[in-house]
C-alpha cells in the first residue's frame, strides 16, 4: 500500500509540474501578446505625434523647409519599428498604406510642391491607430 500512494503521489507531482509548464507557456504567449499590443499602441502614438508635427510642418514650410523631412524620417523610424514587432496583417497592411502615404508626400516635396497634401497621411496614420488598439 505504501507503495502505491508512493507512485500516485509521483503521478500527482507529475501531473502538476506538467500543468505548470503548460500554465508558465500560456502565460508567457499571452504576455508576449499583450507586449506586442502596447507596442503597436505606443507607436501608433508616436506616429500620431509625427503626424501632428508633419502638419505643423507643411503650414510652416517657407520657415524651415527641414522640418518637413525630419517629420517625415520621424515616421518612417516609427514605421520600421512596429513593422518589426508585429505578425498581424491587418497592423501590416496599415504600416503598408502609412508608407505608400508618406512616400507620396515625399514625392510631392522633390517635385517642388511646398504645401503637399498630407491628409492621406493623417487618414493612415488614423487607420494604424484604430488595428492597434482593436
Amino acid at each position: 500500500m505504501a507503495a502505491s500512494r508512493r507512485r500516485r503521489r509521483g503521478v500527482t507531482t507529475i501531473a502538476a509540474a506538467v500543468a505548470a509548464a503548460a500554465l508558465t507557456a500560456g502565460l508567457t504567449t499571452g504576455c508576449d501578446a499583450v507586449n506586442k499590443a502596447l507596442d503597436c499602441v505606443q507607436t501608433a502614438d508616436s506616429i500620431a505625434d509625427s503626424v501632428t508635427d508633419l502638419q505643423q510642418a507643411v503650414e510652416n514650410a517657407s520657415d524651415d523647409p527641414g522640418q518637413l523631412d525630419a517629420s517625415l524620417a520621424a515616421i518612417d523610424k516609427n514605421l520600421d519599428k512596429i513593422g518589426d514587432k508585429t505578425d498581424n496583417a491587418d497592423v501590416n497592411k496599415a504600416v503598408d498604406d502609412l508608407n505608400k502615404a508618406v512616400a507620396n508626400v515625399r514625392t510631392s516635396i522633390k517635385n517642388g510642391d511646398d504645401t503637399p497634401d498630407v491628409s492621406p497621411v493623417t487618414d493612415a496614420a488614423g487607420e494604424l491607430t484604430k488595428v492597434c488598439t482593436s
